[in-house]
């Protein structure tokens, strides 16, 4: 079960079916779509109620919504995502919510908790090399650079080149206790 995450603005809790309506409409922005593996473009009708039904333990994927109406906010601002057998950390955030800090509130505290409960040496995260937005908000978070891969992009139907970063949980607890 995926437990419910709290920060100051925000709670990261498992996705649920009233999400469907502010999930399709952002999953459906091509600017979203294209700057993922995995989300299509056009975004099919009902693709968001389909995601939120898929057993995440089928999905071999933990699954949170990011939920800001702990500070007043909106009840689903984008999705985090965490593959367990790759360590592998994933996020996106709906075009109303760019620039918040919200994505970066979001991943910081799911790599929290996912240091703080699991035996993991490192997270891995990646981002498509033409989204600096995402660059920035993984090297806020201490990721360093790996190399880049070619990763398909269903949205664009291709091969996008991809950064991939990790961070490692020595160097997390440093930034951490650096404060």
């Amino acid at each position: 079960m995926t437990p419910r995450l709290f920060t100051e603005r925000l709670c990261l809790r498992p996705p649920q079916a009233s999400d469907a309506g502010a999930m399709q409409l952002f999953a459906a922005d091509p600017r979203v779509a294209r700057m993922t593996t995995s989300i299509p473009h056009p975004y099919p009708p009902g693709a968001a109620a389909v995601y939120l039904t898929q057993d995440s333990a089928k999905a071999r994927e933990w699954k949170w919504a990011i939920d800001a109406t702990p500070s007043g906010g909106a009840e689903f601002l984008g999705v985090v995502g965490y593959k367990p057998e790759l360590a592998e950390i994933g996020y996106w955030v709906g075009p109303p919510f760019w620039n918040t800090g919200y994505a970066t509130e979001a991943v910081r505290t799911t790599i929290d908790h996912l240091f703080n409960t699991q035996p993991l040496a490192a997270i891995h995260a990646g981002c498509f090399t033409d989204n600096p937005a995402s660059a920035a908000v993984l090297e806020k978070l201490g990721f360093a650079w790996t190399g880049v891969v070619q990763r398909f992009s269903v949205a664009r139907g291709e091969e996008a080149e991809t950064r991939l970063g990790r961070v490692t949980r020595d160097g997390w607890a440093a930034r951490r206790v650096a404060g």
